[in-house]
């Protein structure tokens, strides 16, 4: 091999570590969040809350009020369908 051969192999290797290091320090950061959360919950559960609820409203409040609103029509429907 020539030193250009040898030095693009050099380059393209330092970049790809980079890239692989940065992804696991997300992939740690995103542990470290995770660990977290968990802890939010348990103290909210220790706390007397019921964190299944809390999940549901979580998800809820990210969603467009429109949608929900039509996906509680529907379920309306549904109910009133099967004598609910």
């Amino acid at each position: 091999m020539n030193d250009v051969t040898d030095t693009a192999n050099s380059v393209a290797g330092q970049e790809l570590r980079q890239f692989i290091e940065r992804y696991e320090r997300l992939e740690a950061e995103k542990k470290d969040i995770a660990d977290a959360q968990k802890e939010v919950m348990a103290e909210a559960k220790g706390r007397g809350y019921d964190t299944k609820v809390m999940r549901k409203v979580i998800a809820l409040r990210k969603r467009d009020a429109d949608d929900i609103a039509e996906e509680e029509a529907i379920m309306d429907m549904y109910k009133a369908a099967l004598g609910m």
